[in-house]
């Protein structure tokens, strides 16, 4: 059975910069807040710099996956950004709208993050799935007990040492059952819970401190993530 449906996911927020600093950030420097596009195949079918940037790719049968971002200016070097992820999904459509919708918000919220705190600091970016075994029911909840932050809040101060880690310390900017953000000086630390959306646990790191390498962070947060699912 064809069970492909359009989905359409709308987001609104204020963010700290200017609409070109929210334009770089969504073109250009996505490492620094997501994940890395340079490699898409998207074509901008809009580009009006810098208030309204669409980009969309589409495949057979009519598939496609288009993003629209509009921006106006705010007073105080801020801009309003209304953005729209709009595209089919060919299966699971409940779990899939469910997954992309949070990831939207917790995607969003760190593009803020990255606005705020450290905009235009060159970043090396490095992406970690836990094990396979993370995609347990209670998996999100023993890598934040792992953490020492099971019950840490948004806003809350951390101060934690890590196993093969070292010390990391800063302030937790998100969380909630299926996400957790953590802000330090010199980088964020996202770690998504997507066992509730059917994959394994998986976490990013945005490193602005101007001494990362990537193949470093990724031994050693992937060696911590064995250990908590072992």
């Amino acid at each position: 059975m064809n069970t492909k449906r359009t989905f359409e996911i709308v987001h609104d927020s204020d963010l700290p910069g200017t609409p070109e600093r929210v334009w770089e950030a969504v073109t250009a420097g996505t490492p620094a807040w997501m994940f890395p596009t340079d490699q898409w195949p998207a074509v901008r079918t809009v580009e009006e710099y810098p208030s309204h940037l669409v980009s969309r790719m589409e495949g057979p049968d009519g598939w496609f996956n288009q993003l629209e971002h509009v921006l106006e200016p705010l007073d105080g070097g801020r801009a309003r950004l209304h953005y729209v992820h709009s595209g089919i999904f060919a299966d699971n459509w409940d779990e899939q709208y469910d997954g992309a919708s949070r990831h939207t918000e917790f995607y969003l919220h760190t593009l803020g993050q990255y606005l705020q705190y450290f905009d235009g600091r060159p970043v090396v970016f490095t992406d970690i799935q836990a094990p396979p075994s993370s995609q347990a029911p209670d998996g999100f909840a023993r890598l934040r007990e792992a953490l020492g932050l099971g019950s840490a809040g948004q806003g809350n101060s951390f101060d934690v040492e890590l196993d093969a880690l070292g010390r990391l310390a800063g302030e937790v900017d998100f969380s909630n059952e299926h996400f957790l953000g953590l802000r330090t000086r010199d980088a964020l630390y996202r770690f998504f819970g997507r066992n509730a959306f059917g994959a394994p646990v998986g976490m990013t790191v945005h490193d602005f401190s101007g001494a990362g390498d990537s193949e470093t962070t990724a031994k050693a947060w992937g060696g911590f993530l064995e250990h908590v699912y072992a």
